[in-house]
């Protein structure tokens, strides 16, 4: 369900910019689309946000620890 209205969503901005048929086309493939891309995708961008979130935070205490405030 959740696919439908993604593609819905897509498909109405798709439609906007290019035309009717377009939109329709490219709002019935974007589950399809998502499903297949984004699974390993989605996997390195959570990897990577999760690994710059640790450098910055690590970075973070080291900057606090050489300032020499405790």
């Amino acid at each position: 369900m959740i696919g439908k209205i993604i593609g819905a969503a897509v498909g109405r901005r798709v439609a906007g910019r290019y035309g009717g048929g377009k939109g329709m086309l490219l709002g019935a493939m974007a589950p399809m689309i998502a499903r297949r891309a984004f699974g390993p995708l989605g996997l390195a961008l959570a990897g990577g946000w999760a690994a710059k979130k640790y450098y910055d935070t690590r970075k973070l205490r080291t900057d606090y620890r050489a300032s020499g405030r405790r």
